[in-house]
């Protein structure tokens, strides 16, 4: 399983940040597929958040910990 892995910040407040993790729960995903089909869900995740803006993203074999 590989997770789609975004930090975003609130636009109001650029020193308020948080991770987020989206998970691909098809096993036949490959961390190219993610870096490609991970653009389309990340705007997904930012049109239903507004007022954040998107800092880093990256995509990672589920379980591991990054920090980004």
């Amino acid at each position: 399983m590989i997770e789609l892995i975004f930090s975003v910040c609130f636009i109001d407040d650029p020193s308020r940040c948080r991770e987020e993790r989206l998970s691909f729960f098809q096993t036949s995903v490959s961390p190219r597929q993610c870096m490609m089909m991970g653009q389309i869900e990340i705007a997904r995740w930012m049109d239903g958040h507004p007022n954040y803006e998107l800092k880093k993203w990256s995509c990672r074999p589920a379980g591991q910990i990054a920090k980004i």
